[in-house]
């Protein structure tokens, strides 16, 4: 049997890992599946700056890194550059750590739950530290169950509650320098929805 949770340094293959989750198991009407990948968040592209130009002033724009989320205009409006043109905050490469057997324990407790809240037959998390880079996968989440609408909760579930609880600590290597990454307010707002209290504030 395929264990639940993985933290792993080596990439993942999607299709192999959904074969193996749902192997021979004839009940299984949906998969529902997350995978993200590390990204430069000062690089969406639906970002004013980065289609180099700005917001008229009092007009509002996209916090970088928040996307969804608005900022009156003048806050956070452009990156700082370097004398190359690259943004001072762009993400060069993240890396990511954790404490052996307490992550994959918080995260076992935490499928147990998705478990109990939602009709599902199994889920499989893989989570990779070390060293990566943008584009480079990052986190699967994939459930299992007879319909859609199950699966798709508790995939939303585990991953927000993998965004701001799981013992994992993530650092960008940015041009200034590097930094810890915390959970934003709008992560801790989704794991509210289920009715689960941020214990990162």
């Amino acid at each position: 049997m395929t264990a639940r949770v993985t933290i792993q340094t080596g990439d993942f293959n999607l299709s192999d890992e959904v074969d193996a989750l749902r192997k021979n198991d004839k009940r299984v009407g949906a998969i529902c599946t997350f995978t993200g990948t590390v990204r430069d968040r000062n690089m969406a592209p639906t970002l004013p700056t980065a289609c180099g130009s700005l917001p008229p002033e009092g007009a509002l724009s996209l916090r970088p890194g928040e996307a969804g989320s608005v900022a009156p205009a003048g806050e956070d409006r452009a990156p700082t550059l370097d004398n190359l043109g690259v943004a001072n905050d762009s993400v060069l490469s993240m890396e990511l750590e954790h404490y052996p057997g307490m992550t994959e324990k918080a995260i076992e407790a935490m499928i147990d739950e998705a478990m109990l809240r939602f009709d599902i037959f199994g889920a499989r998390v893989i989570h990779r530290v070390g060293l990566l880079q943008p584009l480079d996968q990052i986190v699967m989440v994939a459930v299992i169950s007879a319909h859609r609408g199950e699966s798709f909760k508790a995939c939303e579930f585990l991953m927000d509650y993998l965004k701001t609880q799981a013992p994992l600590w993530k650092k960008e290597e940015t041009p200034a320098g590097a930094r810890w990454v915390d959970a934003r307010v709008s992560d801790d707002a989704a794991l509210a929805k289920w009715g689960i209290g941020a214990l990162n504030a």
